[in-house]
């Protein structure tokens, strides 16, 4: 099994009546049949103790779980996990989210900006612990990235993408070194991916053509910012997200922060 996985632990004691699981990564659990999700590889060592209140008995169990075979990071936030994979076609900006994952930067930083029908963006380290109605989206770690805009990576829906300057700044179209937002997008046909075919000079494939049509996505984004990822699971966190009521400059009232841990 590789990380991140998730086991359903049967308890094989017949009398006992209480129970106590330690899950040999820190957690615990005192459920008859517990399931556990590992996120991070290595050999844990699962105790079980049993007992009828007046007899006690330990077993022991060793889970292995290995890494995964792609860059996978994981968003946590408090209305669910979204399970991204990191593009291999975008190695600058891999390896940036990557590096800020690993230096704990996104932990406690804000969706700043959720826009319903559209994208939820974050990593502006200026919303950490960012007092009520303040204005965000102008924070960033002093560093700007260069675009990897790759045309077979699009906008469809759970797209994970580097925000960025106007293009009268910044014609280059470069990235924010931490700000990234996730596509929620809205519903697309086939009419809509040819005219923007015919306006920016894409040619879309037919796989591409699919996943627009079935999962949508904002096909107009397309070509102008970096797609460096995707949300392979909890794509129901992002429209949790984006209904979210919001103030002024589309920053959610209740603040939603996030925790980011790559998936080693």
């Amino acid at each position: 099994m590789k990380a991140p996985t998730n086991i359903e632990f049967i308890n094989q004691s017949e009398k006992a009546e209480f129970f106590s699981w330690d899950f040999g990564d820190g957690k615990q659990s005192t459920d008859i049949n517990p399931k556990h999700r590992y996120v991070q590889s290595g050999r844990y060592t699962v105790i079980l103790e049993a007992s009828n209140g007046k007899k006690s008995r330990q077993s022991e169990r060793v889970i292995e779980v290995k890494p995964p075979d792609e860059p996978l990071v994981e968003i946590q936030t408090p209305h669910g996990n979204m399970l991204v994979k990191l593009y291999d076609e975008t190695p600058k900006h891999k390896a940036n989210f990557m590096k800020l994952a690993n230096e704990h930067f996104y932990d406690s930083l804000l969706f700043h900006r959720v826009i319903q029908g559209f994208m939820i963006q974050g990593g502006d380290p200026d919303s950490k612990g960012a007092p009520a109605r303040k204005q965000l989206g102008g924070g960033s770690p002093g560093y700007q990235i260069d675009a990897e805009i790759d045309p077979s990576l699009v906008h469809v829906k759970g797209a994970l993408s580097a925000a960025r300057t106007g293009d009268a700044v910044n014609p280059e179209k470069k990235s924010s070194g931490s700000q990234f937002y996730i596509v929620q997008g809205t519903p697309i046909e086939e009419a809509q991916l040819k005219m923007m075919e015919r306006r920016k000079g894409i040619q879309y494939s037919a796989e591409q053509k699919k996943a627009y049509m079935e999962q949508g996505g904002t096909p107009f984004l397309d070509k102008e910012y970096t797609v460096f990822g995707e949300v392979v699971a909890g794509k129901e966190v992002i429209d949790k997200i984006a209904t979210q009521e919001t103030g002024t400059s589309d920053r959610p009232i209740s603040d939603i922060p996030m925790k980011v841990i790559v998936i080693k």
